[in-house]
C-alpha cells in the first residue's frame, strides 16, 4: 500500500524514441506558447516531449534548456521531461535538485508543476512535482501515463507557496528509490511513499532503473540549482 502525507486534497532507448503520455486532465487542450529560439544547450541532455504537444507539431525545440549560474534556466512551451544521459541508476538512489520559479504563473494564469523524475528507460518515467500553490503531484508513463496517489494534486504543508502571482517560490524536490520504496521528497520532508509493486508492472514502469532527469509542466520558467544524484 501507498503512503501519501497531506493535508488536503484539491477539487527513454534511446530517450528521444519516444513520446510521453499527457500527464493529465489539467494540461488537456491547453495551449503551449513555444519560446523563441528555443532547444537543449546544455550536453548530454536529451528529452521527451509529451505525446499531446507532439500532435500538436511541437518539439523540445519549443522549449528551452541552457546552463545558467552554475545551475538550468527551463521555459517551456510544451510539457516535457529532460533526461541527464549520464546518469544511468541502478539499485537505490536518491535525485534531487532546487527548484525557483522567479515569478510565480508569470507564464500562465493557474499553477503549473515542476520537479525530478527518475526511471527514464525505452518509454519509462517516474515524476514527483510541486506547484507553487502548496500542493504536488506523483505520475509516470510507460510510455502511457499512470497515476499514482489519486487524480488530482495533493496539498501538503512542507510545498511552499507562492505570496502571490509574480513572486518567487523555492522547492527542494527528491525522488528516493530505497529497497521495496519509492519516495517523494519536498523541503526536506516526505510527502509520499509507494511500494516497488505499485510504480513497477503491467502498465506502468519496466523497472526504477534508468536515466534521472527533470519533468517540466508546459508554459513555465523555472530555474534549476544543485540537480545531483547520491547513493
Amino acid at each position: 500500500m501507498h503512503k501519501v502525507l497531506c493535508s488536503t486534497l484539491l477539487a527513454l532507448a534511446p530517450v528521444m524514441l519516444y513520446a510521453q503520455a499527457p500527464a493529465g486532465a489539467m494540461q488537456h487542450e491547453e495551449k503551449a506558447t513555444p519560446i523563441k529560439d528555443g532547444g537543449i544547450f546544455v550536453s548530454g541532455w536529451k528529452a521527451t516531449v509529451d505525446a499531446g504537444a507532439i500532435k500538436q507539431g511541437q518539439s523540445e525545440k519549443d522549449s528551452s534548456f541552457k546552463a545558467e549560474a552554475g545551475g538550468f534556466h527551463i521555459m517551456t512551451g510544451p510539457a516535457l521531461t529532460y533526461w541527464d544521459t549520464k546518469k544511468a541508476l541502478k539499485g537505490d538512489y536518491t535525485v534531487s535538485a532546487t527548484f525557483t520559479e522567479p515569478q510565480y504563473m508569470n507564464r500562465n494564469d493557474h499553477p503549473h508543476p515542476y520537479g525530478i523524475a527518475i526511471a527514464g528507460e525505452g518509454g519509462n518515467g517516474l515524476y514527483c512535482t510541486a506547484y507553487g500553490n502548496g500542493t504536488f503531484i506523483v505520475r509516470g508513463f510507460s510510455p502511457d501515463a499512470f497515476q499514482l496517489g489519486g487524480r488530482r494534486p495533493t496539498a501538503n504543508d512542507a510545498v511552499h507557496k507562492a505570496a502571490g502571482p509574480g513572486q518567487p517560490v523555492t522547492q527542494m524536490i527528491a525522488m528516493q528509490v530505497k529497497g521495496d520504496t519509492v519516495s517523494c521528497m519536498i523541503n526536506g520532508a516526505t510527502v509520499a511513499t509507494y511500494n516497488k509493486s505499485e510504480v513497477v508492472g503491467d502498465g506502468k514502469l519496466k523497472s526504477t532503473d534508468g536515466f534521472a532527469g527533470i519533468r517540466m509542466a508546459h508554459n513555465t520558467d523555472v530555474t534549476v540549482k544543485d540537480f545531483k544524484v547520491s547513493k
